[in-house]
């Protein structure tokens, strides 16, 4: 899960330099990971439900669930090492 926002700097940077990467594709890909985006632009109550939830003010929040549903929150700051190898873990 990527809760985003058009105006956060960072998660435009993640996005280009990590989760829209063929290496992290491939990888979501061989592991049947669905990559689930929210825009929090608006400052969606949804969002910042979600937000609050996993002790965030603001975007961005990235999740990687298990396939029993838990949890795992990764870097604020991503690169492509920390998304493969929370996906190796789970």
């Amino acid at each position: 899960v990527n809760l985003t926002a058009a105006w956060c700097i960072t998660c435009l940077v993640n996005e280009h330099a990590t989760l829209d990467t063929a290496a992290v594709r491939q990888a979501f890909a061989e592991h049947q990971i669905v990559a689930l985006k929210g825009d929090w632009t608006r400052q969606d109550p949804e969002i910042t439900a979600w937000l609050q939830k996993f002790g965030r003010s603001g975007v961005p929040l990235y999740l990687l669930y298990d396939r029993s549903g838990t949890a795992n929150v990764l870097p604020q700051i991503l690169t492509r090492s920390d998304v493969l190898d929370a996906i190796g873990k789970i």
